[in-house]
């Protein structure tokens, strides 16, 4: 390692530290901040020929992405692209801004390495993406929007189709996020008869967005909180209506055995280490439900490269993370990647793809 990456990872290491002194919620806003005024610097992620992979028609250097929530409005992209990561999904934006639920509602759980937040979709709306994503100069990867409804709504489906019809013509896929457990009544959205209406229509909507050309990808993101009969459902509606992936998975309002401290139930979903074995086992059962034919994100509680080397063994194909962000820094993504690299070639594997599914669990 050079002096000069030594004294970035240092800034870093610092600078890491002084947020997470910092309300939680503040610090996000200043590592924003930060990112928007060029502070973080660039990391590229080492190019690592083994760790390329193909996901919903893009080829990906390797398959870590940022997962949405980070960048609720699209005001970092190309610096994020700078941190290393392969692609970046924005989000959620809803039609009209939103200010979320009233603060506290986002909480650390420093020893589990988790958060719990009830942020509820606080975002600027429709108008404030599109705006920014159209002066991006650049993007050196795959960007995902991630599309939901206003907590008033009064018909959430055109709700859904709106932030597609704005958002599609902008980025290289759109994630519909019917998972949150932090708006009233979203998560009914994943029962079969609501979500065939609800992907029925983004369909429709984005065949029309298309025209001759060929389609942007559209995935769904699923809650892990899914009973085993609402997973065959998903499963079964993802491939006869013909969307392109499924994320797997969004946080948890289940509570774990070894989630403690003062925080531990505070309402909201729950992300970072607790999840990780609850997603991963729910990953492999949509590998195994969708015969392999539907590629998959792999999220949640990822901060290793073994852990990311078990999502690819349960079926992903890309991954992402954002907890392990806030404990980590940055440097998780070259750290997660070298780890990657070295399990595979341990077991053999001289492609990522071939490692994909080859050990799905539950």
């Amino acid at each position: 390692m050079s002096a000069r990456s030594r004294l970035a990872d240092l800034a870093s290491s610092l600078a890491l530290r002084a947020l997470q002194r910092l309300p939680p919620e503040r610090a996000h806003r200043l590592a924003l901040s930060a990112l928007a005024h060029g502070l973080a610097g660039s990391r590229a992620a080492p190019a690592r020929a083994r760790l390329a992979t193909r996901f919903c028609g893009f080829d990906l250097p390797h398959p870590l992405g940022l997962a949405a929530g980070f960048d609720k409005n699209g005001e970092v992209v190309e610096a994020l692209f700078g941190l290393g990561f392969s692609f970046v999904e924005i989000g959620t934006v809803t039609p009209q801004p939103q200010a979320g639920n009233p603060r506290p509602r986002l909480f650390r759980l420093r020893r589990q390495r988790a958060l719990i937040n009830r942020m509820g979709f606080n975002n600027e709306g429709l108008a404030a993406a599109r705006a920014r994503l159209q002066a991006l100069r650049s993007r050196p990867g795959p960007l995902g929007a991630n599309i939901g409804a206003n907590r008033d709504s009064r018909d959430v489906v055109a709700d859904y189709v709106e932030g597609l019809r704005g958002l599609y013509p902008l980025v290289d896929y759109v994630a519909v996020n019917v998972s949150s457990p932090n708006t009233p009544g979203l998560r009914e959205l994943q029962r079969r008869e609501r979500l065939q209406e609800l992907l029925s229509a983004l369909l429709e909507a984005r065949t029309g967005l298309a025209g001759s050309r060929r389609a942007k990808p559209l995935l769904l993101k699923i809650a892990p909180d899914l009973t085993l009969e609402d997973e065959a459902d998903v499963a079964e509606v993802a491939l006869v209506l013909g969307i392109d992936g499924l994320i797997v998975s969004n946080t948890t309002v289940d509570r774990p055995d070894v989630v403690t401290g003062r925080h531990r139930d505070q309402a909201g979903g729950l992300s970072g280490t607790p999840l990780f074995l609850r997603s991963t086992e729910q990953l492999g059962r949509f590998f195994r439900l969708t015969g392999g034919r539907l590629p998959l994100i792999g999220v949640g509680g990822l901060t290793s490269g073994a852990d990311a080397y078990a999502k690819i063994r349960a079926g992903a194909s890309a991954l992402q993370l954002y907890t392990a962000l806030v404990y980590q820094g940055p440097r998780v993504i070259t750290d997660v990647l070298a780890e990657l690299d070295r399990l595979l070639a341990e077991d053999g594997y001289a492609r990522l793809k071939d490692a994909i599914g080859s050990d799905p669990p539950g």
